[in-house]
């Protein structure tokens, strides 16, 4: 029970990475409030704790709405009195519907590949990006860390403690080809935990983040069988990781088993990236 009596927001938690943070964090003995934009998913991921739900709850809020979060927020210390754990989870893998585009030019690439030829499937991504797919990636990631990590300081700072654990993705760490927005939305995440992680540690408020490699959530099963294959053989593992996997990760980030660690983070990826 490392977890027992706190209090426990994770953000898109009606499916995937959140709601196994979710079930782990309530196993763990936490009060755990469950957020997602689908006020059903979130209803779902609540209902599938258990006895648990008991003393948890969902409150469904776009995170990318400053508004939204703010009464959110209030909500919380209305029903709660207070706010000891953050997991700004909540994402999107894609913008614009470009899923046939991502497998028909990432099939065609291992083609020309494996043919021995040059790469004539370019993959032009960022050229043909829109206003809109670009704010609505930074929006929901970026803006949304901010403003949660933004409230749940207002209500952290007066107890003198607390850990904030912010999503960002290996592509922060090395790039992703097929989608400049989110490694740009992951990268602003992890510089936003290491400068805040300096702010508020003399709070005793601690700010960490998770990079995770390929993990098999409904953000990632649109690849298509032959381009998740090439995808595998790059982890030295062989196999991509589970939700569990990253809630675990969560799981001592939330805890005092991480007490010495702040502007950290960890990466759970099966040894794709080792920089």
């Amino acid at each position: 029970m490392k977890l027992e009596g706190r209090i426990a927001l994770i953000t898109g938690a009606g499916s995937g990475i959140g709601r196994a943070t979710a079930a782990l964090f309530a196993r763990e003995g936490a009060r755990v409030i469950v957020n997602d934009v689908n006020r059903a998913a979130a209803e779902s991921t609540l209902a599938a704790l258990g006895t648990a739900r008991e003393q948890c709850c969902a409150l469904p809020a776009d995170v990318s709405d400053s508004g939204a979060v703010r009464a959110m927020f209030a909500e919380v210390m209305q029903r709660f009195g207070g706010l000891d754990i953050l997991f700004n989870n909540a994402g999107i893998g894609e913008t614009g519907n470009r899923r046939d585009e991502v497998n028909r030019k990432g099939e065609a690439q291992l083609g020309e590949l494996m043919a021995g030829g040059k790469i004539q499937s370019h993959w032009d991504i960022t050229v043909s990006l829109s206003d809109e797919e670009w704010k609505q990636m930074i929006g929901v990631h970026l803006n949304g860390t901010f403003f949660c990590t933004r409230e749940a300081l207002k209500l952290m700072s007066g107890k003198s403690r607390g850990s904030i654990i912010n999503m960002s993705s290996v592509a922060a760490l090395h790039g992703i080809p097929v989608a400049s927005h989110y490694g740009a939305a992951k990268g602003g995440i992890l510089s936003f935990t290491r400068s805040v992680a300096l702010e508020v540690a003399s709070r005793n408020i601690r700010v960490n983040a998770i990079c995770p490699g390929w993990i098999e959530s409904p953000m990632t099963q649109h690849f298509s069988p032959l381009l998740k294959m090439s995808l595998t053989a790059r982890v030295p593992l062989l196999r991509w990781g589970q939700p569990e996997d990253v809630a675990a990760t969560a799981l001592f980030l939330a805890s005092d088993d991480s007490a010495y660690y702040t502007g950290q983070w960890l990466s759970p990826n099966g040894g794709l990236f080792t920089g």
